[in-house]
């Protein structure tokens, strides 16, 4: 990325703050946030077939996350993210 790509980046920016809503190309950036499972299941003080019983997930696949085999993708990051975060509010909707 140029310097001059940055300073127009920044100028459509306030263009747009300032209610410029002309068309112009949007680009959409991924950025993968890895989730330590085992930090988030040890944090809990649940063992792997606890984890797995109560928030829904397949143990084996548990497993390959831990071990780093695998990475969750998709929703079940994004699951685990918000377990991470609200363990207690998770638990509360799941046995509602």
């Amino acid at each position: 990325m140029t310097d001059n790509s940055l300073i127009e980046g920044l100028r459509d920016a306030v263009r747009h703050a300032q209610g410029d809503n002309a068309e112009r190309v949007v680009s959409i950036v991924r950025v993968e946030c890895p989730v330590d499972v085992k930090a988030v299941r040890m944090r809990m003080g649940l063992s792997q077939t606890e984890f797995a019983d109560r928030f829904g997930f397949v143990l084996a696949t548990l497993r390959n996350w831990e071990q780093g085999r695998r990475q969750p993708s998709g929703v079940n990051r994004n699951f685990l993210k918000v377990i991470e975060k609200l363990p207690n509010e998770v638990q509360k909707v799941l046995t509602a």
